[in-house]
């Protein structure tokens, strides 16, 4: 069965949203755990199903220095499984893991001594021992047993600023993801690393190393910031994907994955007492423990304008970013409704101006909270060269356009259909019960309070043209102005 069900869709003019949005608040109730785990669960009673959302403080930002990529592999692993599931004999195959890592850290010390001979015949070891461990493994059963309860989108998200693990249950197996969710978290066994190691440096190499776009990206990054972790990919640095160890990842988990960086929402057809009630029997074990530092790393301000030039074989691509305030800045609404002026679908302003008018981009877009939001980041423009056409001339049409932005008034009309088309976005996301979970978690940890998410669309209807021009005016300068150019090498 789909338990992602809809409840009734919201309205979207501003003078309809409020009845709306007063019966979503009158039906949240929040509660925090002795431990400082946070839960906020919100009714919905239209169909008996319930979407969970557990969100993890800790992103790409928070990886020590050489250790980049912990986050997501980490992501990764918390899917293997605990000494209880996805294992066949526990106590046979904890030996086998910790040979493995000895093993590992053997074939690294022969290799830098230049000894063939003995890499060979430890990887030969380490092949029979993985044999023997993988024997032992169940495949997948945390997967088979979401699966086999009716459960739907077990997944998992790492980004810049955080991790979130989610999935939709039928609302009677509510105790089953008490069960699995807190075990997951409170014995995980971080099983299968060497081979996860191998998808993921797969992985990198199809988004980064293998496209010039993605090469591109992770280049512009390590311009546009000097010393902020998020000019560092989430994925990783292959280097040091390679390099890390299954202690590193336990070393991160016991760090990040404390009780005070744990906010989960559930939303659907459940009880609030009956979920404080479970949460407590199960996810209130979990021993409190201080949370990690926040990073404390502030970028300085841009000087000057900064270029990145790649040559690949690849269509031209133009980048161009400036730096924006965090989510929790007052003029937060206003670099949304800017990002979506220029670069929101078919009637935005560069698809009009650079594709449909001037024709010298195929595509062109961009986005605001780049590539993360809690801390201070980047609004991202950017666009594919048409053919017979240069990235100076793409460059030339979409500065016209940012120009625009600071000299002449968004008239009310453009304005008003892109805060319905911002309060709309904003809606269809709560439409289902994911969305709203995932949404609810999300502002809680960023803003402090998971009633932003509703205060926001208040704030959309408050943005002024004047707002706009002084945003604009403040933050589209070349002193801030990051380029990045992306030629073809053909």
């Amino acid at each position: 069965m789909g338990a992602l069900a809809r409840s009734e869709t919201p309205p979207t003019n501003a003078q309809s949203i409020q009845p709306y949005l007063d019966g979503v608040l009158d039906q949240v109730t929040e509660f925090s755990l002795d431990n400082g785990m946070k839960f906020i669960v919100l009714e919905r009673h239209q169909a008996p199903v319930v979407s969970f959302a557990t969100y993890a403080d800790v992103g790409g930002v928070d990886e020590p220095v050489g250790k980049t990529g912990v986050a997501h592999f980490l992501e990764h692993l918390a899917f293997k499984g605990t000494n209880q599931i996805g294992t066949r004999n526990y106590q046979a195959e904890k030996p086998l893991l910790n040979r493995l890592d000895q093993l590992a850290a053997q074939i690294k010390a022969a290799k830098k001594a230049g000894n063939e001979a003995k890499v060979a015949e430890l990887k030969e070891e380490f092949a029979q021992v993985e044999a023997q461990a993988a024997s032992l493994v169940k495949q997948n059963e945390f997967g088979q047993i979401v699966e086999q309860a009716g459960g739907v989108g077990l997944n998992a998200a790492t980004s810049a600023d955080a991790t979130v693990y989610f999935y939709s249950f039928p609302s009677n197996k509510l105790e089953l993801w008490m069960s699995l969710e807190s075990e997951r978290f409170l014995e995980p066994v971080f099983r299968e690393f060497y081979k996860e190691q191998e998808v993921i440096l797969e992985e990198r190499r199809l988004r980064t190393d293998n496209s010039p776009i993605g090469q591109m990206i992770e280049a512009f990054l390590d311009t546009a910031f000097q010393v902020h972790p998020y000019r560092r990919p989430v994925i990783g640095y292959d280097e040091d994907i390679r390099n890390l160890t299954r202690d590193d990842v336990r070393q991160f988990f016991e760090t990040h994955y404390v009780p005070s960086e744990l906010t989960m929402a559930v939303v659907g057809d459940v009880d609030p007492d009956e979920v404080k009630e479970l949460a407590q029997t199960y996810f209130g074990r979990y021993e409190a423990k201080p949370a990690a530092p926040e990073v404390s790393i502030v970028e300085p301000p841009q000087q000057q304008t900064r270029e990145v030039t790649l040559e690949l074989q690849s269509q031209p691509w133009y980048l161009e970013g400036y730096h924006r305030p965090s989510r929790t800045h007052p003029d937060h609404v206003v670099y949304e409704i800017i990002g979506r002026l220029l670069s929101d679908g078919r009637t935005s302003r560069l698809y009009e101006s650079l594709v449909q008018e001037k024709q010298v981009a195929l595509s062109a877009a961009g986005f605001s909270g780049f590539p993360g939001d809690k801390y201070p980041n980047l609004m991202l423009l950017y666009a594919l060269t048409a053919p017979g056409h240069s990235v100076e001339e793409v460059a030339t049409a979409l500065r016209e356009e940012i120009e625009q932005l600071k000299t002449e008034p968004v008239s009310a009309q453009e304005l008003e259909r892109v805060k319905t088309q911002a309060r709309a976005g904003l809606l269809r996301s709560l439409d289902s019960n994911m969305g709203m979970a995932r949404n609810l978690v999300e502002y809680q940890v960023k803003t402090g309070d998971w009633r932003n998410l509703f205060n926001e669309l208040q704030a959309i209807a408050k943005v002024t043209p004047a707002d706009i021009q002084r945003v604009a005016q403040a933050t589209f300068t070349p002193d801030n102005r990051t380029i990045g150019q992306l030629l073809s090498s053909q």
